[in-house]
């Protein structure tokens, strides 16, 4: 947020400046309208590769057998589906979300495929989480810093939940830097993008947010820098698709 837009009290929303207190509002309406087709968007703009994206963010969790862990922006479940399997009926995965709407089809689609026994399902605001100082194992976010208010904030609760040892893994869209992709991302993001989500959500104004809200987001370093002022004693990313999509780590000694 720009010094501007602080001493006004707005934020960005997209390509728009908000007052601070509309933006969870704003956000909260963006994903009401698109949850029940969430997942089939997901594939349908990504070509599937998000899979890939949080089957990578999975494998590099570390997360096995007994481990508390924490799915914040969880949404329809993917990670906390994976994450369920892996740390067994001694474990227990939290899967916590601001949205309600996006909570519900994430339970409902986790129940109907089986995995529940050792989930539980929260509403939950990433800036003031109710849960104990080091608590989890593993705390991951996939696709849901850019739509924070206060990414400073939400950053300092995840290392404050975080047990010494522990990991946070926060995969999100990022700077794309090599020039010829750069332009074609832009073309699809703007030109594109919002005409599937017309088409198959019938809402063409949350794809566009999604669109800008991808461009207002911090670049690969910022956020890391970001990371480390949140207390995390060591942080680190790896671009994907060459900075389509970046995976921060950060550990807490």
């Amino acid at each position: 947020m720009s010094p501007s837009s602080q001493n006004r009290q707005t934020i960005d929303f997209g390509f728009s400046e908000v007052p601070l207190e509309e933006k969870v509002k704003k956000v909260k309406g963006v994903f009401d309208s698109v949850a029940q087709k969430y997942d089939v968007m997901n594939d349908v703009m990504s070509l599937g590769i998000h899979r890939l994206w949080k089957r990578q963010t999975i494998e590099l969790s570390g997360v096995r057998a007994g481990m508390q862990v924490l799915d914040l922006a969880g949404g329809t479940g993917d990670l906390t589906k994976a994450f369920a399997k892996r740390v067994g009926p001694t474990g227990k995965v939290v899967l916590a979300d601001i949205n309600e709407s996006m909570v519900r089809v994430g339970r409902d689609r986790l129940i109907d495929e089986g995995v529940g026994a050792q989930v539980e399902y929260t509403i939950a605001n990433a800036e003031a989480l109710a849960f104990p100082d080091n608590h989890f194992d593993v705390v991951t976010m996939a696709f849901g810093l850019r739509n924070v208010t206060h990414k400073d904030k939400a950053l300092a609760e995840i290392c404050r939940v975080l047990k010494p040892g522990g990991q946070a893994l926060i995969l999100e869209f990022s700077k794309v830097h090599q020039p010829l992709l750069a332009k074609a991302y832009d073309f699809y993001s703007f030109n594109i993008l919002p005409k599937m989500g017309k088409f198959i959500a019938k809402d063409e104004a949350s794809y566009q947010y999604l669109a800008e809200s991808i461009r207002m987001h911090p670049d690969q370093e910022t956020l890391k820098q970001m990371m480390l002022d949140a207390g995390f004693d060591k942080a680190s990313y790896m671009n994907m698709n060459e900075g389509i999509v970046a995976l921060h780590r950060g550990w807490k000694f």
